[in-house]
């Protein structure tokens, strides 16, 4: 038996798709657990399902980790002593685990097949309570004969008839009773001679000395299930702290129909780890009540079950969007450029003379998630060309009486000027005294150079674009908005 001198805990999904936002949470909290008690993280991949469990799945699974920062101490690719990591390798464990059962006399085979128990079920209608255990008393000689002689047969628990009710504490939830009465025997090895959910998770739990059980509250039902089986095999009972259930901004609980509800997708979105990490470890936990931003440090060294509340949490994506936002404006232009390449090479920066770091101040605090980006930004790798956008040209270039393309023509003189330093305040102060020249406000007079310039009414500062381009693109720009709206210079 391993020791209960350290707090061990794990993560165990199932390879059947992408890791969902409620499973990485679950992750988070168990690893944020492990590291703030100095314990163990474990990862075991529970594979059971031969017609979902993919390796794929597995791959996908384990990248989304990885992406996440959640480093763990035992588990596939990692190993470790109480390994192997996958259910579909552990099968000895449970066969064993089955013979240590039988020897206590915990367990019975049961030849009932499914239509037996179909017909019995529509017989009993709405006061069918589960099995009714016709095989637990059969004679044991009687029903080893018929194992003998190849009968199809499960094998259940033997649920003492004497039992009080099923108690525990739980990490969140506080004290929990189950009367034990309502408890069938279950069935824990199928005919096949394949394990139940219930059945294999307690051996792996037991096998690899967890300590705590944090997981989502879905499995609260299961949990007076498993503590019977934990005492029929002697075993020591974990810790059991139960997840509150995540909803959508509706109430209901959160699915496709909310968006994205994969760690990979908001990935794909560019979205950063540390923030959705943060922003995950705030469904249902607090630092104070009041701290939103915290770093993985932070979280590694403050973390706790009782901070954790059984109130459902809410998914607010906006919330999400603004604390990215928080991240991206703090991370700077080294990383920013780094952790933001994808989308800036999608957005054509791809051989570009412009420092890409330089760029960083004009949209850090503009942006909200990376696949923002080629919208923003595309037009500061046009070159001389430009996009122009047809409800700004007919807000803006078009609109009667605005005066766009004297605004136009006056500030490419301006711009052509190379007595004025290429930077952004002597551009902008010398556009400027135009205003008065020309008895236009400074909106009249730059936005139709924006539109010109950027492609659009709504960029990133205007003249802080500019001096990142080439003065020569700037106004092949402005010639071809000249041309293309007004019909000439």
């Amino acid at each position: 038996m391993i020791p209960y001198d350290t707090v061990r805990v794990r993560f165990a999904p199932s390879p059947t798709g992408m890791l969902h936002v409620g499973g990485a949470r679950t992750a988070i909290y168990n690893w944020a657990l492990a590291r703030a008690t100095g314990g163990t993280f474990v990862l075991r991949i529970e594979d059971t399902d031969p017609e979902r469990s993919t390796e794929e799945n597995t791959q996908i699974i384990l990248r989304a980790m990885r992406w996440l920062g959640l480093d763990w101490d035992e588990g596939p690719e990692v190993g470790g002593e109480y390994g192997p990591y996958f259910q579909t390798q552990r099968m000895d464990t449970y066969r064993n685990a089955l013979e240590t059962l039988k020897e206590r006399g915990a367990v019975y085979p049961c030849f009932c097949t499914k239509e037996d128990l179909d017909a019995k079920r529509a017989a009993a209608g709405e006061s069918y309570s589960g099995y009714d255990r016709t095989c637990r008393h059969m004679d044991p000689e009687k029903a080893q004969a018929r194992i003998d002689a190849g009968d199809e047969h499960v094998w259940r628990l033997k649920v003492p008839e004497d039992h009080g009710p099923i108690e525990f504490d739980d990490a969140v939830y506080g004290h929990m009773s189950f009367p034990a009465e309502v408890m069938d025997d279950m069935i824990l090895v199928r005919s096949d001679g394949s394990p139940t959910y219930n059945f294999a998770v307690v051996c792996d739990d037991v096998n690899m000395g967890i300590t705590h059980v944090v997981r989502g509250d879905d499995h609260l039902s299961n949990t007076p299930r498993q503590i019977l089986i934990y005492e029929a095999l002697g075993a020591r009972t974990p810790t059991f702290a139960h997840l509150s259930m995540i909803l959508g901004s509706d109430g209901k609980k959160l699915s496709k129909r909310h968006g994205a509800t994969s760690v990979e997708e908001y990935q794909q979105r560019g979205y950063t780890s540390d923030c959705m990490v943060n922003f995950l470890a705030l469904l249902g936990w607090s630092l104070d009540g009041e701290t939103t931003i915290i770093d993985r440090e932070t979280l590694c060294s403050e973390f706790s079950l009782d901070r954790v509340t059984k109130k459902d949490a809410v998914f607010d994506e906006q919330k999400l969007d603004w604390m990215n936002g928080q991240y991206i404006q703090s991370m700077g232009s080294a990383k920013w450029v780094e952790a933001a390449r994808p989308w800036l090479d999608e957005a054509g920066a791809v051989g570009s003379p412009i420092d890409l770091r330089s760029v960083y101040p004009l949209i850090s605090e503009r942006l909200e998630h990376f696949d923002q980006i080629p919208e923003k930004l595309s037009y500061l790798f046009w070159g001389g060309k430009v996009e122009l956008d047809e409800t700004s040209v007919a807000k803006v270039l078009k609109k009667e009486g605005a005066r766009a393309d004297e605004a136009l023509r006056a500030c490419r003189e301006v711009i052509a000027d190379e007595s004025i330093p290429w930077e952004c305040e002597p551009l902008q102060s010398a556009c400027k005294e135009l205003c008065e020249t020309l008895d236009m406000k400074p909106k009249n007079l730059f936005q139709p150079v924006r539109v010109a310039v950027c492609g659009n009414m709504v960029s990133p500062p205007l003249f802080e674009s500019i001096e990142l381009l080439e003065r020569a693109d700037v106004l092949s720009r402005i010639d071809y908005t000249l041309a293309e709206v007004f019909g000439g210079r």
